[in-house]
């Protein structure tokens, strides 16, 4: 049996604060490329959805890493 990872969600706040603390996380952005192209925040990687099965293992290689999954919308 493989350890599941523990998922929490957390407000702007927080992760405007884990950015300026400099904390140690991978910030991943899930919209399509032209939008990431257009705005997204310093540092993130861009995953979109349709790419999570292909991309995710070369993108997010440590899987103990914290990360942190956004989407620019208003959701």
């Amino acid at each position: 049996m493989t350890p599941t990872a523990e998922i929490k969600m957390i407000s702007r706040e927080e992760l405007k604060d884990k950015i300026d603390r400099g904390d140690d996380f991978v910030l991943v952005e899930t919209l399509p490329a032209m939008a990431y192209h257009s705005a997204h925040l310093p540092g993130a990687i861009n995953l979109p959805p349709d790419e999570v099965s292909k991309r995710a293992y070369q993108v997010l290689p440590n899987k103990d890493a914290d990360i942190v999954v956004y989407c620019g919308g208003p959701t």
